[in-house]
């Protein structure tokens, strides 16, 4: 297999907004899985992205056991991904985007496996990930999803603050003032310390002012133009962002002239 064509095909794909067939890549290795996230990764770099943080997937018990593994997955975070808070987003460029309410950290010293954890953070925030798989209808094998970063797209973090208890903190997610998720920072392995620890047994050693998402604290659910999102996490506060309206992108047509008969189809791939 041809993993810097993999690599490139996934990279078009995001770009493109054209999704790949999932289960149609035959990858089924993991370590080619993160060889392949690791040249999609050097891409971005090349055209001046510069590395932010690290992100974890699967650190819901309940769906690592619906997927049939017994590890973590791990992406990279870029500066081209980051929301500001309370700003606006234009998820026009995705393909089928989701989010999905998370714990945030912040290191204030290196942190190396086995490593305390709680030491090395300097603060800790709610935060938001948008997640926008490049394969047809979210649909992929584990080294696929790997392959591609672990879907990942986009993040907000709120107000820093200094660590405290984390345990059994509750979660909301809100669409437009509404509550669509709740749940508990408990969802993420028990306790998200646990996730940061692993995400040191994962990377090797994660450097000061690396951010790390823990990840997700319930489901993702879709993200619409137009949409207001905020996140909630008990003592730790809130973040937000809203997504703009399709009319308010560039060279969007008029609402009157995008009804009209022989107006263009939605891209190849869109929600």
């Amino acid at each position: 297999m041809n993993l810097a064509a993999l690599a490139e095909s996934l990279d078009t794909a995001a770009l493109t907004r054209r999704p790949l067939p999932g289960g149609g890549t035959g990858l089924t290795d993991t370590v080619q899985a993160y060889a392949v996230q690791e040249a999609l990764i050097e891409r971005r770099l090349a055209r001046g992205e510069r590395l932010t943080g690290f992100k974890l997937g699967f650190t819901s018990l309940a769906k690592m056991r619906q997927m049939g593994v017994h590890d973590l997955i791990h992406g990279r975070l870029t500066h081209r991904m980051e929301i500001r808070d309370s700003g606006s987003y234009d998820a026009s460029g995705l393909i089928h985007p989701r989010v999905e309410p998370e714990v945030a950290f912040l290191l204030g010293d290196t942190l190396r496996p086995g490593g305390d954890p709680l030491a090395a953070v300097a603060a800790v925030a709610p935060a938001l990930e948008v997640i926008d798989s490049r394969y047809d209808g979210f649909r992929f094998s584990l080294p696929e999803v790997i392959a591609d970063n672990t879907s990942a797209a986009a993040y907000a973090v709120g107000p820093w603050t200094a660590p405290g208890d984390l345990d059994n903190l509750g979660v909301l997610l809100e669409l437009d003032g509404r509550v669509v998720q709740s749940g508990s920072s408990a969802a993420i392995l028990g306790h998200p310390l646990r996730a940061l620890a692993a995400a040191a047994r994962l990377a090797g050693t994660l450097e000061a002012g690396t951010v790390i998402l823990a990840g997700a604290a319930t489901a993702a659910v879709p993200l619409k133009p137009g949409t207001c999102v905020r996140a909630t996490v008990e003592t730790l506060g809130t973040v937000q962002f809203t997504t703009r309206e399709a009319a308010d992108l560039p060279g969007a047509a008029p609402a009157e002239a995008a009804d009209s008969p022989g107006s263009a189809p939605a891209p190849e791939g869109a929600a």
